[in-house]
């Protein structure tokens, strides 16, 4: 389906359902990251966006290894590429922390017992289109946690594959990992000094 066949609330002239994205809500914001109400999530991912609260968490081990993770393909945006553990949205009400403690283990199954350190480092603003199917436009916080327990089990719906990295390598080096194809919001997360 292309855009042009899709209506704001994503469902398509033939009947066709609604994107997932197209049932939640994401929290608008300025450009200080101040809430300013909430908005359809498909739409703030559609034309040309609407600025919004985001977050993307690294998770590392013991020996300062990175989890990346490699988003499902059937994701509506950036699907295959790889991304530095998990990133969403969190909900009205819902602090960055308890958003990803979420998404953890959702995602991954990693429960608050496996670390102790969970901490946002960073925030930036960005925007970035994604072939014609839509964009990001998000002031992303950047969470970073150490696992004590790496035991890990993905949902193959959200997770298509994970890979252990060494940061500093990769901080060094982000061309040896071209292959990998990373998310935008990745990209701008692991430059940034979040120690």
């Amino acid at each position: 389906m292309s855009t042009q066949d899709a209506d704001a609330s994503g469902a398509d002239a033939v009947g066709e359902p609604e994107h997932e994205n197209a049932m939640q809500d994401v929290i608008a914001v300025d450009a200080d990251d101040n809430p300013q109400g909430t908005v359809n999530r498909l739409e703030a991912h559609t034309g040309d966006g609407i600025r919004h609260r985001a977050f993307t968490c690294l998770v590392f081990d013991s020996n300062g290894r990175l989890l990346l993770g490699q988003r499902a393909p059937g994701k509506r945006l950036w699907g295959t590429f790889w991304d530095g553990t998990v990133a969403s949205h969190p909900v009205e009400g819902q602090t960055q922390e308890e958003a990803t403690r979420q998404r953890l283990e959702e995602e991954l199954g990693v429960t608050p017992d496996q670390y102790g350190d969970l901490r946002v480092t960073d925030r930036f603003e960005y925007k970035r289109y994604f072939e014609n199917a839509g964009l990001e436009w998000e002031v992303c916080a950047v969470l970073k946690v150490t696992l004590d327990d790496d035991a890990i089990d993905p949902d193959e719906e959200e997770i298509a594959g994970l890979l252990w990295v060494d940061y500093e390598h990769l901080h060094d080096h982000p061309e040896w990992y071209r292959q990998l194809r990373l998310c935008p919001w990745f990209e701008i997360a692991m430059r940034r000094d979040f120690e």
